[in-house]
Formats: C-alpha cells, sequence, structure tokens
C-alpha cells in the first residue's frame, strides 16, 4: 500500500470504494474496514480523511448526485427550443433508465437513507433543486418540479419493471403533455 504522500488519490479512492460498497452490499454494510479493504488503503486512512460514518457516506452520496446532475445538465444545456428540451427530457429519461444498474441502487439507497434521516434529505432537496433550475431554463417553475418528478418516476419505473415500455415515442408523448398541459 502506497503512503499519503505517493498517493494523492487515496481520499477520492476511498469515496469510490464507498459508493461501489454500497451499490452492492447497500448501505447497512458499510464499514470502515470494509471500504479500506475494497479502496486498498490502511484502515486509518478512513479516519484521517473523513470525521465518521455520517462524513463519508454524506461526501460519497454528494459525489454521486453532483455526477447525477452533470448528466442532467449535459442533456438540458443542448437544447435550444422548447421542443428540443422535451427531446432532451425525453433523452434524459432513457439515459438515466437504460444507464448502469449501479445509478439506479446509488439512488434508491440514498432515498431511503433520506426518508429516515434529515441530513440526507437536505442532500436529496439540493439535488432535486439542482436538477429543477436546469429544467426552469425551458420550463416554468411548476413545469420543472413535475417534470423533475416524472423523470424521477419514469427513470425507476423503467429500470425495474423488465415489462415497462421502452417506447421513446410514449415518453416523449408524457413530457409534452406535462410541458404543454395537454
Amino acid at each position: 500500500m502506497a503512503t499519503g504522500h505517493a498517493d494523492p488519490q487515496r481520499r477520492e479512492r476511498i469515496l469510490a470504494a464507498t459508493l461501489d460498497h454500497i451499490a452492492e452490499e447497500g448501505v447497512a454494510g458499510v464499514s470502515h474496514r470494509r471500504i479500506a479493504a475494497r479502496a486498498g488503503v490502511p484502515l486509518g486512512s478512513m479516519t484521517y480523511h473523513f470525521g465518521g460514518m455520517d462524513e463519508l457516506l454524506h461526501e460519497a452520496f454528494t459525489r454521486f448526485a453532483d455526477r447525477i446532475v452533470a448528466v442532467v445538465d449535459e442533456h438540458l444545456s443542448r437544447a435550444e427550443t422548447r421542443e428540443g428540451a422535451r427531446e432532451a427530457v425525453t433523452d434524459l429519461v432513457h439515459t438515466l433508465s437504460d444507464g448502469p444498474r449501479r445509478d439506479l441502487i446509488l439512488a434508491q439507497e440514498l432515498y431511503t437513507l433520506a426518508a429516515r434521516r434529515p441530513e440526507y434529505r437536505q442532500l436529496t432537496r439540493a439535488w432535486m433543486r439542482r436538477s429543477r433550475e436546469l429544467l426552469e431554463r425551458h420550463f416554468d417553475p411548476a413545469t420543472a418540479r413535475q417534470l423533475d418528478a416524472l423523470v424521477e418516476g419514469l427513470t425507476l419505473h423503467r429500470a425495474l419493471d423488465d415489462e415497462a415500455p421502452r417506447d421513446r415515442a410514449l415518453t416523449h408523448q408524457a413530457v409534452t403533455r406535462i410541458s404543454t398541459g395537454a
């Protein structure tokens, strides 16, 4: 194992190992010992880099949320018209639901933690607020809120239901209905 001075990416490896572990075992299976072993770092690195398990989990989930918001931004920033924004939201639903199963699991683990613990609710609220702000570049606030819920819901349904329609036109129809009030 490398020393801290020769291993400037140690903290990042710990965060990545934490998310990998959560995706495979769930939050309940997280321990300093397991994460240190997965990251290939000495156990003492855990307390050197993080004040405790909550700090580690919070930072790991913040990194995850930041990455998902970047995906949302990437899709929506391409849109130049209202119809382009509808297409971007449709693409986003399909990108997220057809993406890595790991992301779906991490999102659900975060939602479950947020349902029980206020500090994680703050993190999920910040994530949702950032997503809605990106949507508000193209839609009014009420529509942005509804579209954000649609993205979350359709992504979850499509990812968990093998019989859920994969029809992009159906997704676009739902986005259009919400964004036009039709």
